[in-house]
Formats: C-alpha cells, sequence, structure tokens
C-alpha cells in the first residue's frame, strides 16, 4: 500500500513496514485529491473502527463523526488542516457498529523538500476508559462540591440562627442592666446617707459599663468579638461628659479586635481607671487652672495588648488608695485576664499601663 504513495522513501522502506505491522493505528491522507482522502490506512485502524480496508480508503475520515462528536473540536482539526499545521486533540468517535470511543487524534502535515504539502499523517489511540475516569472524578468533584454547598447553607443557617440568639440573650442582658441601674438610681435617692448614695453611683458607673459592652455586641454583626478600641472610645467620651469637666482626652486607638468573652473584664477595668482619673486626678484645680489632660492608649505591642490611661493630675501621692474597691477589682480582673498591671509616676500625673497576651490577629468578622 504505501509502495503506491509515491513519497520518497517508499518501496521497501523498513519505516512503511513498521507503520503496516504496528499496533497504533495510523492512516494517510492526500489534500492533494478532492476532498482530502484516505489513502493508507493500516490494520490497527481496521481493527480499531471496525471497517474494512475497501470501506476506508479513498473516503475522508469524517465518517468517523457521529450525532455527539463535539462540532467545536471539529472545527479545530479543520482550521489545522487548513493552516497545514500539527494538532492534537480527542474526539468521540464512531465504530462501524456504532459504538463509540474517544479518539486521541494526531495529525500531522507531511511535505516534500520544496514545502509542497504531499499528506497529513494521522495517529489514533483508543482512550475511552481515561476519559470515562475522567468523567467519573468531574461527576465525583461537581457531587462533592454539591455535597459541601448544601452543608455549608445547613452551617450558615445554624450560624445565623445562633447569631439571632445570641443578639437576643444580649438584648435582654442589656435590658436587665438597665433595669437594674433604675432600682439604684430609686434607691440611692431614698438613702441619706451621702457616703452609701456615692458607693451606689459607682456601682451604678460599672453597670452602665457593662451595659455599653452589650450594646456594642448587640449592634454588631459578630457577636464573637469585640473591638476594644470603640468601645473606649465611646465609654471615655460618655465618661467626661457625665463628670462636667471641660478636658478633650487624647485617644490614641488603634484597631484590637479580642474574644467575645473578655469584653465585660476589659470594659470594667478601663472604666475604673478613667472614673478614678476623672473623679480624683484634677481635685483642688481652681476654675481659673487649666482643666487638665486625660489620655487613653490601645494597640498591640511585641505580642501584647496594651491599655494604657494617663493623666496630668495629682499624682500617685494623691490617688486613691490600693484598699479602694476599685482598686480591687482593677487587681482582681487583670489576674482573671493573665494581665500585668502597673501604676506609675507619670510627673505630673499618673499612668496606668495593662499588658496581658495578644490573641491571634483578629478581624471584626473573628477570622
Amino acid at each position: 500500500m504505501t509502495d503506491d504513495l509515491h513519497a520518497e522513501h517508499g518501496k521497501g522502506d523498513p519505516f512503511a513496514a513498521a507503520i503496516r505491522a504496528t499496533r497504533m493505528s495510523m492512516i494517510i491522507t492526500d489534500p492533494r485529491q478532492a476532498d482530502n482522502p484516505i489513502v493508507f490506512v493500516n490494520d490497527a485502524f481496521l481493527r480499531l473502527s471496525g471497517y474494512s480496508r475497501e470501506e476506508v480508503v479513498g473516503r475522508n475520515c469524517r465518517f468517523l463523526q457521529g450525532p455527539r462528536t463535539d462540532q467545536e473540536a471539529i472545527s479545530k482539526v479543520r482550521d489545522a488542516i487548513r493552516d497545514r499545521t500539527n494538532i492534537s486533540i480527542d474526539l468521540l468517535n464512531y465504530r462501524k457498529d456504532g459504538t463509540t470511543f474517544w479518539n486521541a487524534l494526531y495529525i500531522s502535515p507531511v511535505s516534500n523538500e520544496k514545502g509542497e504539502l504531499q499528506f497529513f499523517f494521522a495517529s489514533q489511540l483508543d482512550v475511552t476508559d481515561r476519559k470515562q475516569a475522567e468523567y467519573q472524578v468531574q461527576a465525583d468533584k461537581e457531587r462533592f462540591e454539591l455535597a459541601v454547598k448544601e452543608r455549608t447553607k445547613e452551617l450558615e443557617a445554624a450560624l445565623e440562627a445562633q447569631k439571632s440568639l445570641l443578639h437576643e440573650v444580649d438584648h435582654r442582658v442589656k435590658n436587665n442592666l438597665q433595669m437594674i441601674s433604675s432600682l439604684i438610681v430609686m434607691q440611692s435617692r431614698a438613702i441619706p446617707d451621702e457616703g452609701i448614695r456615692a458607693s451606689l453611683r459607682s456601682m451604678l458607673e460599672r453597670i452602665e459599663a457593662l451595659s455599653t459592652v452589650h450594646r456594642r455586641l448587640y449592634q454588631s454583626e459578630d457577636v464573637t468579638t469585640f473591638d476594644v478600641s470603640d468601645f473606649a472610645r465611646d465609654l471615655v467620651t460618655d465618661l467626661v461628659a457625665a463628670s462636667g469637666r471641660k478636658l478633650s482626652p487624647e485617644l490614641d486607638l488603634e484597631p484590637v479586635v479580642v474574644p467575645a468573652e473578655k469584653a465585660a473584664p476589659i470594659a470594667l477595668m478601663v472604666n475604673e481607671l478613667v472614673t478614678n482619673s476623672l473623679k480624683h486626678a484634677f481635685n483642688g484645680r481652681t476654675n481659673g487652672a487649666a482643666p487638665g489632660n486625660l489620655g487613653v492608649k490601645v494597640n498591640r505591642r511585641d505580642g501584647h495588648f496594651r491599655i494604657e490611661v494617663s493623666d496630668d493630675g495629682i499624682g500617685m501621692a494623691g490617688a486613691n488608695g490600693d484598699g479602694s474597691f476599685g482598686m480591687r477589682l482593677i487587681k482582681s480582673l487583670a489576674r482573671q485576664l493573665h494581665a500585668d498591671i502597673e501604676w506609675l509616676d507619670a510627673g505630673p500625673g499618673t499612668r496606668v499601663v495593662i499588658k496581658m497576651p495578644a490573641e491571634p490577629t483578629l478581624q471584626k468578622d473573628g477570622t
């Protein structure tokens, strides 16, 4: 058969004999004839397709195509033949008996020394098992992705329900704290002893600090985390306004997000420190004197979360003593948070630094 191709190497060529004998399905077409017909076919192609040699030679190889053959892939083959370029592509082909097989087709143009196109050489390989395995993998992947999506929806629904429940709990706690505050106010009005009334007012301030925490949690989309800096800004502004002192607090607040369970003890410590400064640091200042400076810093440094409250008031010698309830409360809360606390002489005034191990960096969404 190859003897009839009139190629430079034809009759008696051992390479032609190898093409005839190989188990790789191969054909040769002649683009110089009308419709680029098959002019050579080896036995392996006949076994693969189910056709006889007489049914194949002289025909264009499109007879292997069928209803489910990808038209886009066929267009790519046509373009390669037109442009005289190599192409490697998988096609769904049909045997004589109508059964299908996946054909790993490779086509390459053959030109003579003058660059004139002589033939197209094409090899075919049945890769049906590979394609079926790929489809199975894809089907398994799609089933897995669908299962993941369904499970994700379930988890999102559960999370949303949990968030709604937590919001409701925080809302009720906030309402209960407001009721307790109202009861304390009512009770204090009925007590003539000024010392007891002052103690009740201090307790009321602590409850209001906790109420501020729950208000922020209730308003937040993420009830699992707490932004200390946002809280400190609100709390300091409210406390300064309630104190009646005409001073502008200096706030240096970096975003620091902590787990929600640490919100209450941190809030109480900040409340105690700021309240203590407002109540005691500026005692004795005349009306003509400067109103005083109050500073609050929140940041992360060297793997620690830091809160710093400072003032330029009367200093540690005139500050409330270690035996006060507020001081004992701060120390107790610091132990609860595994925090270190330092009272430093700011000369003038006092500077208190709370330092505790930082959580892994959290965003406001808890990640």
